[in-house]
């Protein structure tokens, strides 16, 4: 059973002038435990990032607070609950929270990390890839989620079109 806290689960990692910021449902459980975002270890999004150029190099769960250093944000719609979409209480999400930080931070783009998260944001289904609609000035962008539970959807394609619209706005580090 998911719990809710009287604090967000995982902190965002949000400032100005990020390039892209990473928003998924909630944490899971071994995130929860961990404190660390994306933990679990059948969970293909460090490798996802790494392989389709958005890091330099393979990024391990707990150096999630080092990619503000690389253009790159991380958020949850859902902050103070944790566990599987399907166990999440009804209006865990936090829409109008999400969208105020998106004004708040202004980045180039956010990349939700599941249909699921999409669909909740944005109001509507919504297929994977760069879509229409903007929030603020923040292009939207749906990426096949990295969730062990989900690898029947799996498709690093979407995740190498993500890295290479942001190759632009990401700085160069090695």
């Amino acid at each position: 059973m998911p719990r809710k806290a009287d604090r967000p689960i995982l902190p965002d990692v949000l400032q100005p002038g990020l390039a892209l910021v990473f928003c998924g449902t909630a944490a899971g459980k071994r995130s929860a435990a961990e404190r660390a975002y994306y933990a679990h270890p059948g969970n293909l999004f460090w490798r996802a990032l790494h392989e389709a150029g958005i890091t330099p190099r393979l990024l391990v769960p707990a150096e999630f607070p080092l990619l503000p250093q690389l253009g790159i944000g991380l958020t949850d719609l859902a902050k103070r609950h944790s566990g599987n979409d399907d166990e999440l209480p009804p209006g865990a999400f936090d829409v109008p929270a999400l969208r105020a930080k998106m004004q708040r931070y202004a980045p180039k783009v956010i990349a939700f990390t599941s249909k699921n998260a999409a669909r909740a944001a944005l109001g509507r289904a919504a297929s994977y890839g760069l879509q229409e609609e903007s929030i603020g000035d923040t292009r939207v962008f749906v990426l096949p989620s990295p969730s062990g539970q989900a690898r029947g959807h799996w498709d690093i394609g979407p995740w190498r079109a993500l890295g290479d619209l942001v190759s632009l706005f990401l700085p160069n580090v090695e």
